[in-house]
């Protein structure tokens, strides 16, 4: 017998849950539990099968543009040019390859999952205490657990003694939550169902017994593991880009190539066969088959980049995808916050102190609204950091430079209050003997300890909940000393700092006979206590990621924060973070009762999401992406991994983050912080930016090289360049030039652009004007000094070295103004600022000199020597390249970029597609 809905097990009563499963609390019998293991079969998470290796190699292929790429190589090997076979069937394979090996990567997401559950279990069977194979265990179970213990199943808990569960990876919720056996509302959000302990999470404290309820994909980690399974891995912006720029230039080429085969047999009447040789030609001229292989080379540069900024890389397109996003969802805990507990505030009975310093390292001071603190100030300062120490079970050790938490991070806080105060642990511990002590547990909300330290000072030491210690007190601490407790003015200090998120305790002392060796709990009962102050924890924002989401805001990336944590607690620090300023936060509950379709029309408002689940992470995801958004998710947790499947890029914590989180993800952050984000956002737009700058280096040269063998077939003169020089001139500038784009430095102001729209083409109408103005051109210059050679009786073996040496000379020219797409490289930093620049102009250079100069290069491509003169009537004609795209680009300067008299939307351009550097404008949305 069970529940109707399985989920509610929460909201029931443990005596209940017992009732409905048909069990005792003695555990079941040796042959119960092997018919319920029949009926419900083993305790492990059920795997896929993946696709066997060959499949998955060839599904690698299965890319327009590398379609492209395969008729190239057919294409130059029906020439025979058999080197240029090699390296474009090379650029095709390791693109395969790469894919090959990132997607065997993201299987083992699945696999991480099905590792965090327990190998072996402490059960009741039969009335005894046996330890079992954990896949054994079936619903009826009684599980025993004890600190350390990893929780084998979903366990309705019976029986708790102060027992806290670490849950961060299931409900990321920051700190280990405290247990009890009650029940809950049955909507109740995953962290706050109390009565519950959940397969995969870990007991850091205390000891229980629990009823299993669900095993193996019934449990919130198999619910997780089946929804890992269904999201869809999409396409990044950047592949849909190129898949529709290659179906897009594949059109274009064989229209191109048909048009002019036709024209030359129907209509100029030269012979089908000797067409066939030109239609090839052209189609080598026209094809940029170093495409895949730059753009593999790109995305390598920027892993190598990112990799020194802590960015690691799994998935390469993911080096430009995070370039693109317009939404970054982050969680909380340790990503956005130090994941570090921090004493803020501090209040007294009529003072209120800040206190300075984050962390575990007791650096800071305490400071009273700017006013210096006088000695009666430190007195009662002390006698609070005392109090906190001294009650306190809670160790701190220093590991490698870091903070390592021994105990309740809560607790640690209260240590670096007191270092900060000046206190020693160990001499104060010396000093003020421990007798006795209570430990904290949940029913009672408070932790004491009895302290001998002399005659007349025997002391009890209570830290914990303020409603608690409320109750015990009957005076204040004050400056002037004790004096009568005022309840109304501590209840309004205690709803004060809650509004601000910050976790509150309360600390008190009685003093107590000195011959006082225990202390029980009717010490506490009988009050007396004197409230010393409470003290206002929270985990705060890391310094360096404030500035990161105002710099993402400046680029205009919304930030959003996506925590399991409480909605207060969230704001707060979400404002500190400069995130839903002035804006509500929406809960997980809130969001669970919307549609998709309301859900989306609030999704882009709202920037704090509090107490979600998995599903809830999912849906948001989801949301932003059907508005159009390109979105990264960061996370840590195992409730993390489908959303981060699900994102345009997925960005794991490699630190404190799960096998799960990480093999889910495109990402991984060595140093777990958010401001690494922002920086691998700049590397991502300058890979883009620098892939854009290669398309428009490389389409106008092989436009030229194409609009030339057009030109003399159609008007019926000896071809400027054979196939042979063309295949030439394509493996000269290819593997020369085009490369030393892929070094370019990130321009200025990269961070102060707005992203591009998701739907943006590879290549705008403005870029498509540029790709056919700088091949008129090019064209031009090869052509018109090719015909006044002839005209003047030059060989037409003269005239077509010269004609190769153009179009060669302005690629190099073209690749100096293809640095900058707006601005000018007229000056110092636009001809010096790439070495790589340089250097390959001078290599490209060599082999020209080669071609022109060499005998075998002489007798392969039919090449001459130049003299002086013709040297500098290639540079002239070549020059036009230069004098045209400066031209342009200083007109576009003059009378396009004017600035405008108002803010543009962050999301339109001025220019489609437009890089560079750019007047600064406000980004924001």
């Amino acid at each position: 017998m069970e529940p109707a809905d399985k989920a509610l097990w929460h909201a029931l009563r443990a005596e209940q849950c017992l009732a409905h499963l048909d069990c005792r609390p003695e555990g079941l019998t040796g042959d119960e539990a092997a018919r319920r293991l029949q009926r419900y079969g083993a305790n492990q998470l059920p795997g896929i099968k993946p696709r066997g290796p060959l499949i998955r190699f060839l599904h690698q292929f299965h890319n327009v543009l590398l379609y492209i790429m395969l008729f190239a190589s057919v294409v130059t090997a029906l020439l025979g040019h058999w080197v240029d076979t090699a390296v474009i069937f090379a650029a095709v394979l390791v693109n395969a390859v790469i894919g090959f090996i990132q997607e065997g990567k993201a299987a083992s997401a699945l696999d991480s999952i099905r590792k965090l559950l327990s190998a072996r279990a402490t059960v009741l069977r039969d009335g005894k205490r046996v330890e079992v194979d954990a896949g054994e265990l079936v619903p009826g179970d009684i599980v025993l657990l004890a600190s350390g213990d990893k929780v084998p199943a979903d366990l309705r808990l019976l029986e708790v003694r102060n027992l806290r569960v670490e849950e961060a990876a299931l409900t990321g919720e920051s700190l280990p939550m405290e247990k009890t056996t009650d029940a809950v509302e049955p909507d109740a959000p995953l962290g706050d169902r109390s009565g519950m302990a959940w397969s995969g999470t870990l007991v850091v404290y205390g000891q229980a017994s629990g009823l299993v309820v669900a095993t193996g994909a019934d449990t919130e980690l198999g619910r997780i593991n089946r929804m890992l399974t269904q999201v869809q891995a999409i396409s990044t912006p950047l592949l849909r880009q190129i898949d529709r720029f290659g179906r897009w230039l594949a059109a274009v080429i064989l229209l191109m190539v048909a048009g002019t085969f036709v024209l030359g047999t129907l209509w100029r009447g030269h012979p089908p066969g000797e067409m066939f040789m030109m239609a090839v030609a052209l189609t080598a001229s026209a094809i940029p088959e170093g495409l895949p292989a730059i753009m593999t080379v790109m995305l390598a540069i920027g892993v190598q980049r990112m990799a020194r900024r802590q960015a690691i890389v799994r998935q390469l397109p993911a080096v430009e995808t995070l370039g693109s996003v317009t939404v970054i969802c982050s969680d909380k805990t340790g990503t956005l916050t130090r994941n570090e507990m921090t004493v803020q505030q501090l209040v007294c009975a009529d003072r209120q102190y800040q206190v300075s310093g984050v962390g575990y390292a007791a650096l800071g001071e305490f400071s009273r609204d700017g006013q210096p603190l006088t000695d009666d100030d430190r007195r009662l300062l002390l006698d609070v950091a005392r109090t906190g120490l001294l009650c306190n079970d809670a160790r701190l050790r220093e590991v490698d430079g870091g903070w390592e938490v021994e105990g309740d991070p809560t607790e640690a806080a209260l240590l670096v209050l007191a270092g900060k105060a000046g206190l020693e642990a160990t001499t104060e511990s010396t000093n003020w003997a421990c007798r006795d002590s209570i430990p904290f547990e949940s029913e009672h909300r408070f932790r004491a300890s009895l302290n001998h330290h002399g005659s007349g000072h025997t002391r009890i030491f209570v830290v914990g909940a303020p409603e608690r210690l409320l109750e015990m007190c009957n005076q204040q601490r004050g400056l002037s000393g004790d004096e009568p407790l005022a309840p109304d003015y501590w209840r309004r200090r205690i709803t004060d700092l809650a509004a601000r998120g910050l976790r509150l305790l309360a600390l008190a002392e009685k003093s107590v006979d000195d011959e006082q060796r225990l202390l029980g709990f009717e010490d506490i009962d009988l009050g007396g206590f004197t409230l010393l102050a409470l003290v206002g924890i929270i985990d705060p924002p890391r310094t360096e990621a404030i500035a990161a989401v105002a710099e993402c805001h400046a680029a205009g990336i919304r930030v959003k924060m996506i925590t399991g944590d409480h909605a207060d607690t969230a704001r707060v620090i979400g404002a500190q973070l400069g995130i839903g300023v002035g804006k509500p936060a929406l809960t997980g509950a809130e969001l669970a009762l919307m549609d998709d379709a309301a859900l989306r029309e609030v999704v882009l408002e709202i920037d704090v999401f509090a107490r979600a689940s998995p599903e809830h992470k999912l849906r948001l995801v989801s949301a932003m992406q059907a508005c159009g958004e390109v979105v990264a998710m960061t996370g840590d947790g195992v409730n993390d991994a489908p959303a981060l499947k699900r994102a345009d890029v997925g960005v794991a914590m490699g630190c404190k983050g799960t096998e799960a989180a990480k093999d889910a993800a495109d990402i991984v952050l060595a140093d777990d912080n958010f401001a690494t984000i922002g920086n691998a956002v700049r590397e991502g737009r300058a890979v883009y930016d620098n892939l854009k700058k290669f398309i428009l280096f490389m389409l106008p040269t092989n436009g030229g090289e194409a609009l030339i063998v057009i030109a003399a077939i159609l008007f019926q003169f000896a071809l400027p360049l054979t196939p042979v020089q063309v295949l030439w001139i394509n493996m000269v500038t290819s593997s020369t030039l085009s490369l030393a784009l892929a070094a370019e430095p990130t321009e200025r102001g990269i961070m102060r652009r707005p992203p591009r729209p998701p739907s943006e083409a590879l290549l705008s109408g403005f870029f498509v004007w540029r790709v056919v103005m700088v091949s008129l051109l090019m064209a031009a210059g090869a052509l018109g000094l090719f015909l006044w050679e002839l005209e003047r009786g030059t060989s037409l073996e003269h005239a077509r070295t010269l004609a190769v040496n153009v179009v060669v000379v302005g690629e190099m020219l073209y690749l100096l103004c293809s640095r900058h797409v707006f601005s000018s490289v007229l000056n110092r930093e636009g001809l010096l600022g790439n070495s790589w620049v340089l250097m390959s102009i001078a290599v490209c250079a060599a082999l020209q000199l080669l071609y022109t100069y060499s005998t075998p290069l002489q007798n392969l491509f039919g090449s001459t020597a130049l003299g002086l003169q013709d040297w500098l009537r290639v540079l002239g004609a070549a020059s036009l390249v230069l004098i045209g795209s400066e031209l342009e680009k200083w007109l576009i300067r003059r009378f396009r970029h004017r600035p405008a008299p108002a803010p543009a939307p962050a999301r339109i351009s001025a220019l489609p597609g437009e890089i560079g550097q750019r007047p600064a404008r406000d980004s924001r949305r």
